[in-house]
């Protein structure tokens, strides 16, 4: 078969249409600028100055010791409480501290005064003397021997608020042991006498306002504060500048509208300051005690007039019997 060709009308008007049609520039080849900046190549390898590479960082000795000091503590607080559930459970375990090496504690008489026992062991006090309590004073023994009867490890020996009897026997026998010129005595008056222009018998809150006009008064603000602390703290002033510091002048430390407080008199601190100087040693140590306790001076001393048989005379009271039923 023959190839059927185009007819020359049709070739002319095709060549007429592409003359008339308009050129069409591609879009890549437009150029848009976004910044105005010339670009930069990236740097493939780093910059590097000549020379040996620095010395690789050593930790420190502190940062050792430190750390291993931590771990350390870590261990032991974990031990003491597996130890103590232990020791508590009653499945034994734990260390000599943590265990309970006594099974009886009782009272043995001798020669030189009373001692308590733990099986056989006698008590002993921090510079490793005997705990000698004397014969008058046989309750004593027997309070501490019930003391180290309810402590169920040797480790809560070491704490005071466990062994409070023990602990203020052992100040007594160093106070004792030292004569009336000891240091301890000079601290502890020294101490004591501190507190004496802040006491907490002596310290009163300031009046209060009057209520404005139309209000509706309570039962319970009938009596102000001040007038309750000074209710409560007169009768034990008023004991101790008859009966244990006759004419001595004792003021209240805050007025009614002040905020600091004022030294009492001269005279007086010269008074009690010999007044505590004097004490026996029992009862210093237990003055030094309660004024600890009670941050005041006053009430230590009534207290300690109070339940001391060397002090019995000056409530002007005969008794004859003393103590606590």
């Amino acid at each position: 078969m023959k190839r059927i060709t185009q007819s020359p009308l049709a070739e002319a008007a095709k060549a007429l249409r592409s003359q008339t049609r308009p050129q069409r520039i591609p879009l890549f080849s437009q150029r848009c600028c976004l910044h105005t900046t010339s670009p930069q190549s990236a740097t493939v390898a780093p910059i590097t100055a000549t020379g040996p590479p620095p010395n690789p960082p050593v930790p420190s000795a502190d940062h050792v010791d430190a750390r291993v000091a931590r771990r350390r503590k870590q261990a032991d607080l974990l031990k003491r409480g597996q130890d103590m559930r232990a020791v508590a459970g009653g499945k034994g375990g734990g260390s000599a501290k943590t265990k309970r090496f006594w099974k009886h504690v009782h009272v043995k008489e001798s020669p030189e005064g009373l001692q308590v026992l733990l099986d056989t062991r006698p008590l002993r006090r921090p510079n490793k003397e005997l705990l000698l309590i004397p014969h008058h004073k046989p309750h004593l023994a027997s309070a501490i021997a019930l003391e180290w009867d309810l402590l169920i490890s040797a480790q809560q020996a070491m704490r005071q608020h466990l062994i409070p009897l023990t602990s203020l026997l052992s100040r007594a026998l160093d106070i004792a042991d030292e004569g009336p010129d000891g240091e301890i005595r000079a601290s502890i008056v020294k101490t004591v006498m501190r507190y004496l222009d802040t006491d907490s018998l002596l310290c009163w809150a300031p009046e209060p306002p009057a209520d404005p006009p139309g209000y509706e008064t309570h039962v319970k603000r009938t009596e102000s504060l001040r007038s309750i602390q000074r209710k409560t703290a007169e009768p034990v002033i008023a004991f101790l500048t008859q009966k244990v510091w006759p004419g001595v002048e004792i003021l209240p430390v805050l007025d009614a509208d002040s905020i600091v407080p004022r030294a009492q008199p001269q005279v007086t601190r010269d008074v009690i300051r010999g007044w505590v100087s004097g004490l026996p040693a029992f009862e210093l140590a237990a003055l030094e005690r309660g004024v600890l306790a009670g941050k005041g001076l006053l009430g230590a001393v009534r207290l300690v007039v109070e339940w001391s048989v060397e002090l019995g005379h000056l409530k002007g009271e005969v008794e004859e019997r003393w103590g606590v039923e």
